[in-house]
């Protein structure tokens, strides 16, 4: 009995809550009805944590092989170069390559162009 007196009485002061008002409540911009509070009531504040987990993460699973590699590095094009080749040039080379021709002749040019050779 005592406890629905209790419940009685809790359930008329929420009830005369409603219709009595605090005195800045009456007049002012809190009056206004699109006045909200800055800050939010503590069961209004975060109603789900963030940790909670809504359901489970679905984590597909697929042969290693046949997964895009998202690497930058294994696609670079520039680190797929071929080796840079190094010659060691032995003395015998050295002497060939400065006997070979180092001149052009007149025939391995292209023709000139002369404007009366149409005519």
């Amino acid at each position: 009995m005592a406890k629905s007196a209790a419940t009685a009485t809790s359930s008329l002061v929420q009830n005369l809550r409603r219709f009595i008002k605090k005195p800045w409540e009456i007049t002012g911009p809190c009056a206004h009805p699109e006045y909200l509070e800055s800050v939010p009531k503590a069961t209004e504040y975060r109603i789900r944590c963030p940790a909670t987990i809504d359901e489970e993460a679905i984590v597909p699973t697929a042969d290693p092989e046949n997964v895009y590699n998202i690497l930058y590095h294994a696609r670079d094009q520039r680190r797929n170069r071929p080796p840079i080749k190094r010659y060691l040039l032995k003395k015998e080379d050295v002497v060939e390559m400065r006997n070979e021709k180092k001149t052009f002749e007149e025939t391995d040019l292209p023709r000139v162009f002369s404007s009366l050779s149409f005519l």
